[in-house]
């Protein structure tokens, strides 16, 4: 029986995204690449789940390896010194159907705001290799100067190069902790 033990983010089959306006005029669309956590979700009443997580940070990756390198300096991130992004989840409220607030504290280069996400609750599944798996779409967004992430640069015509609101966009999977056990022994064996 399924219950709010702990699952674990599969890596595989999610993706931890953001995306920026850039120059007014566009988004520059961003994913972090080596992330993990755990989750308790109880299938029964999602609003008793929790979620806990951490992002590399020098696993950022726009597309574009200058900007990378430049994301990873004291002018954004500061990866030498805080190269972790973490969240831990407070509180879950029901907003209808499988939708729900989420509301939990994030870190960024050492300072911890809190923030509510916007979370579907998919729900849960046996995968092809028996495993239990829940999913989950979230969405918010942050605005990046409450963490210390704040060079810019002016436009000529006006307005800045990088948007001060950043969306947060991710799709997580989860299996179920003692699923994923039973599977690391069988190929063990």
């Amino acid at each position: 029986m399924l219950s709010a033990m702990s699952w674990t983010i599969d890596t595989v089959h999610s993706h931890v995204g953001f995306s920026v306006r850039h120059m007014m005029v566009s988004t520059v669309r961003g994913q972090f690449r080596k992330y993990g956590g755990t989750v308790k979700i109880d299938p029964k009443d999602f609003s008793r789940s929790s979620f806990e997580g951490e992002v590399e940070v020098a696993s950022i990756d726009t597309g574009n390896p200058d900007r990378d390198n430049h994301l990873r300096t004291g002018d954004f991130f500061d990866a030498p010194n805080h190269p972790k992004i973490r969240f831990k989840s407070t509180r879950i409220e029901a907003k209808g159907g499988s939708e729900y607030s989420v509301t939990g504290d994030l870190t960024i280069r050492g300072v911890t705001k809190p923030v509510t996400l916007d979370v579907e609750f998919h729900g849960t599944q046996k995968d092809p290799y028996g495993r239990n798996v829940a999913g989950v779409t979230a969405r918010g967004s942050v605005n990046r100067k409450d963490f210390g992430v704040s060079w810019n640069a002016v436009l000529e015509t006006g307005g800045f190069a990088v948007s001060d609101k950043v969306t947060l966009e991710l799709e997580l999977e989860a299996a179920y902790a003692e699923d994923k056990a039973q599977a690391s022994a069988q190929a063990q064996v």
